[in-house]
């Protein structure tokens, strides 16, 4: 959506979805651009990017061709967290005109022109373009997927080769680029749409006759003889020595429609494993659903018949674990203001991802507006401050706590502070590396004015709110004096419950979450929100029902500290969530720089910690939720 603040989009689609009287509609900025044969068409360069370091650099950190005047296109938010740098190019085409052996420009590298290439090459660096919005790629066949073909983003800088006969490694530059722009051609009038932008780099190394002028003809590819570059070329080897770069363009009619142009590059060839997911995940849900059903059914046919005097003395005794401990159940925990501000960041969470999920759903989130998820999600997240300030103080209200106001800036502090701080510091070992994805200071400060100026002020006004109204009474009485807790037995101490609590939940994501990690660390595309969005409702109910169960177990066996173990129960499965990245990160990456694996760990940290408030809260809500209902069905005298 180019520079245009996602809120605006958000305004503008949900007047036109309800209140303009039309069949269709589009996102502002992701409408469509009619070209007339002969139109100029203007070729965006974006950042370098590699999946071995994760450090992404602007495009002109490499000595290439440069226009009169670069141009920065103003990005949003989310474009410039994610090291989007998007400039204009000295590539220009006209539309339908197909060129041969364009010449952008000649150098001679100097030594240090020399070295920048050659690192750029060693760690796999990959060029992104843009044209009208779409990214550049590059087409490959993979035989293991029949005809099928998939696109790689961006072209490489180069490649590493040996000579015939010689055993000395050498680098190569790709210094002539094949585009291939595809279109789509309105039948009744002569303009038309680009729906496709492919590349397919070469390394050559040019030759012409006499001294370098502007006139010269080059030997190599001439488009006077109509002579194209050849995968036979001699390569253009990287050293003290000129390079010139050229492109052809070549446009290709296509019968794909503007509004399907994405679908290519969205294309899932694994949806079968998707499906296989999924299943899993409901026989785990079948499974957890069963055994709350018969733990519900009989606890309340044994209240039902006990009141009737049906049941048998040996029923009596077996039943009466949890109603020995009414008069503590509802005794507040040690360490609840941390409890109230850990269940009330949980909600904040919660809200975020269910209202960016159905705007996915939606297809408002579509992938031509880069930046775009990641904006969303942090203007939800602050405008979800407002729950996350009324859950706060309705349990600290529960609780019987007083300073309310003091609750409220915990809340509002304590996990943004703490994930800021790890930002900070991998913020500053990106800068160090004189990366693009470094944040600059403006946005920095941006960042933390929707902190402090909108979120917290947010969280504050829930808070007032919740502590104005009345708290629901507890079912039973709680005992002045605490009840002492019987020995337990060796299945039900808090570690292991808690850690057998998280394998279920991860099981229910983790081959989603392959996908996702893929989509992050090596730079594809990850756009099936609906496969995502029946998982995430499958985690919700496998975390609120793992713990329901451990809830029932320990609560029979006379041990009433429920509050912070229903939390850390399915919070646990954050553990092995980040017990998984580092799996993922020894088998299926190439990271061998130090700061990139340190990157790598910090921000699967803040996703862990993330994942832990978020199972966490689903956890203490359905035991809270659970226990209130077993101990209202109960008469106590």
């Amino acid at each position: 959506m180019g520079g245009r603040g996602f809120h605006v989009a958000w305004i503008f689609s949900l007047f036109s979805l309800f209140f303009l009287p039309s069949h269709c509609f589009y996102l502002p900025g992701v409408a469509p651009e009619d070209f007339q044969t002969g139109d100029p068409l203007n070729v965006k360069v974006n950042k370098l990017t590699s999946t071995k370091t994760q450090l992404p650099y602007s495009y002109y950190s490499l000595p290439y061709c440069q226009p009169d005047h670069i141009v920065d296109s103003t990005e949003n938010l989310g474009e410039v967290l994610r090291g989007d740098r998007i400039e204009n190019s000295p590539y220009t085409f006209k539309m339908r005109e197909s060129r041969v052996c364009n010449v952008v420009c000649r150098m001679v590298l100097d030594k240090k022109s020399a070295k920048a290439f050659k690192e750029m090459i060693d760690d796999e660096y990959r060029v992104n373009m843009i044209l009208d919005n779409l990214p550049l790629v590059v087409p490959i066949r993979r035989p293991d997927v029949g005809t099928a073909v998939v696109y790689q983003h961006g072209f490489h800088v180069g490649l590493k080769g040996k000579y015939a006969g010689s055993k000395e490694e050498k680098h190569f530059i790709n210094n002539h680029l094949a585009f291939t722009v595809k279109f789509h051609k309105d039948p009744l009038v002569d303009s038309a749409r680009i729906v496709g932008f492919e590349v397919k780099p070469f390394s050559v190394k040019h030759e012409y006759e006499g001294e370098w002028n502007a006139k010269t003809r080059l030997i190599t590819c001439d488009p006077h003889a109509k002579r194209a570059v050849t995968s036979s070329e001699s390569p253009q080897e990287v050293e003290e020595k000129e390079i010139i770069f050229t492109y052809d363009v070549e446009f290709q009619e296509s019968d794909v429609k503007w509004a399907s142009r994405w679908d290519t590059y969205l294309l899932v060839a694994d949806d079968q494993i998707h499906w296989f997911s999924i299943v899993n995940s409901l026989m785990i849900v079948l499974f957890l659903s069963a055994m709350v059903a018969m733990i519900m059914l009989r606890t309340l046919y044994r209240d039902i018949s006990k009141y009737n005097q049906l049941e048998t003395q040996e029923e009596a005794q077996e039943e009466t674990g949890w109603k020995l401990v009414h008069g503590d159940v509802f005794r507040p925990p040690t360490n609840f203001n941390l409890l109230c501000v850990y269940a009330a960041t949980g909600v904040q969470f919660f809200g975020m991802i269910l209202v960016t999920m159905i705007f996915a759903l939606l297809g408002f989130l579509s992938p031509s507006n880069r930046g775009g998820l990641m904006t969303a999600m942090l203007l939800l997240w602050v405008f979800m401050g407002l729950f996350a300030g009324y859950s706060s103080a309705r349990i600290y209200k529960m609780f019987k706590g007083t300073n309310w106001k003091r609750i409220a800036l915990k809340t509002a502090l304590k996990f943004p502070g703490t994930v800021f701080a790890i930002f900070f510091v991998l913020n500053a070992l990106i800068w160090g590396q004189k990366s693009s994805g470094a944040v600059p200071f403006g946005t920095m400060f941006a960042l933390v004015v929707l902190w402090f100026g909108i979120s917290v002020p947010l969280v504050f006004l829930g808070s007032y709110v919740g502590c104005k109204k009345a708290v629901k009474e507890d079912p039973v009485k709680t005992n002045k004096i605490p009840r002492q807790i019987p020995e337990q037995p060796w299945y039900l101490h808090l570690v292991f419950s808690v850690l057998i609590g998280g394998i279920l939940p991860f099981g229910a994501v983790f081959i989603e979450l392959f996908f996702i990690l893929t989509s992050i660390w090596l730079h594809q595309f990850y756009y099936i929100f609906g496969f995502l969005f029946i998982v995430f409702l499958i985690l919700i109910v496998t975390c609120a029902e793992i713990t329901v169960v451990l809830c029932y177990f320990q609560l029979c066996s006379e041990d009433y500290q429920w509050w912070w173990r229903s939390y850390l129960t399915s919070g646990s499965s954050a553990l092995y969530l980040f017990f998984y990245a580092t799996f993922y990160f020894f088998t299926k990456l190439e990271i061998t720089k130090p700061v990139s694996g340190i990157l790598y760990f910090g921000y699967m940290l803040i996703v862990s910690y993330a994942f832990f408030v978020l199972t966490g809260t689903i956890g203490f809500y359905a035991c809270f939720w659970f226990t209130r209902l077993i101990y209202s069905s109960v008469k106590i005298d």
